[in-house]
């Protein structure tokens, strides 16, 4: 794996749940866009337009998505959750499901919907050993939308989202889901979870740069969203740049306004082909298997406190732990001089290993791990 990923060669990169390296064949496409660019400008754009057509095939497929229809680009994460958050009808008395443990950007944007009286009810995940159950237990007759991370960001916790998705479809509820930290890393199924609308930006798992991600929107809700920007790109046709009247597109890319990002769409495009290639089932039992040999070596560390649930249902790419009694912010500071690149999360130590990361890399980091809690027990 050291030719497809040479960050490999020069640390251990255990940070993936925050941000991915790229693998050589993305750097390569980026730089061969760059000098394309310098040398002949805009000279072949036609070719830019089939990248970003083949990227919208590729995301559909690592989805399962109907088919591209239903693919929109976007900046990020919180720009999709936006757009659902804002593109719906509230009346006061609405509400929103969802997790008090959240990461910021899917709980900031419901928790702003206050000012049109709707109530954002929050999971407290530490009061409840189903959260699945608890979640369904918060909605009620005005719940419009129940929205949930895959995976959480801070301990792994992974969710069972074809419950919850069988739910909402029974109850006629909007189930939006933060993809962010599964999909690149486990196979996600839009059509087997149920899924209305599904976000992700492409710099973690996806291996891809910063803003640029993927929106998922099912065909038969997309109507249910307004726009909330408006531009050349989201009509038909594309290239009647005169028109007076317009017509929205009906498909996802109503919900891109302007000029597509050309560079970003170059790298994530290459990053989800070398995804596919490789194989989600594959790479998602690699990262099982890391994340199951990370949990067997922290249990043999005298002091170490395993804060993810170890259950296979339950496992994600995150592995988090308490070093017992040093500091977790002291530790991380060694970890990463040592060129260990993890996080400090969920008051411990975040470990996050894709499926190329050798299985002598995550030996070395325990190993490491070990040595410093106890020399400071010493």
């Amino acid at each position: 794996m050291n030719e497809l990923f040479p960050v490999t060669d020069r640390l251990i990169h255990l940070n993936h749940a925050a941000v991915g390296p790229w693998p050589r064949v993305t750097a390569d496409a980026v730089k061969a866009f760059a000098d394309e660019n310098a040398e002949l400008g805009s000279l072949h754009y036609p070719r830019w337009e089939a990248k970003e057509r083949q990227l919208r095939r590729d995301l559909a497929r690592l989805l399962n998505a109907v088919g591209e229809e239903e693919i929109a680009l976007v900046k990020n994460t919180s720009e999709g959750l936006s757009m659902v958050a804002y593109g719906l009808d509230w009346r006061p008395g609405d509400n929103v499901v969802g997790i008090r443990q959240e990461f910021p950007s899917n709980r900031f944007v419901w928790q702003s919907l206050s000012e049109q009286g709707v109530e954002f009810r929050q999971l407290d995940l530490t009061a409840t050993e189903d959260p699945e159950q608890a979640l369904i237990e918060l909605c009620d007759t005005r719940t419009r939308v129940l929205s949930v991370s895959a995976v959480q960001y801070a301990d792994g916790l992974r969710m069972d989202l074809p419950r919850l998705g069988g739910f909402c479809r029974d109850r006629g509820i909007l189930f939006c889901v933060d993809a962010i930290q599964q999909i690149g890393a486990l196979p996600f199924d839009v059509q087997a979870i149920s899924c209305d609308v599904a976000v992700a930006d492409g710099h973690k798992w996806l291996l891809a740069p910063e803003g640029l991600g993927v929106m998922y929107v099912r065909n038969a809700v997309q109507d249910r969203l307004r726009p909330l920007q408006y531009g050349w790109h989201m009509v038909e046709p594309l290239e009647d740049y005169a028109q007076s009247d317009f017509r929205v597109l009906d498909n996802a890319r109503r919900f891109e306004a302007g000029s597509p990002n050309t560079l970003g769409i170059h790298a994530l495009q290459a990053s989800v082909a070398l995804l596919l290639e490789q194989g989600m089932e594959r790479i998602g039992e690699r990262v099982h298997d890391n994340s199951r040999h990370l949990i067997e070596g922290l249990r043999r560390i005298d002091g170490a406190e395993l804060l993810t649930d170890a259950r296979d249902s339950r496992l994600s790419g995150i592995v988090t732990f308490r070093p017992g009694w040093l500091d977790p912010k002291r530790l991380f500071k060694r970890l990463i001089g040592k060129r260990i690149l993890c996080a400090a999360r969920g008051g411990g130590i975040r470990l996050s290993p894709h499926f190329y990361v050798p299985r002598s890399q995550l030996d070395e980091a325990l190993a490491v791990i070990a040595e410093e809690m106890q020399r400071e027990r010493q």
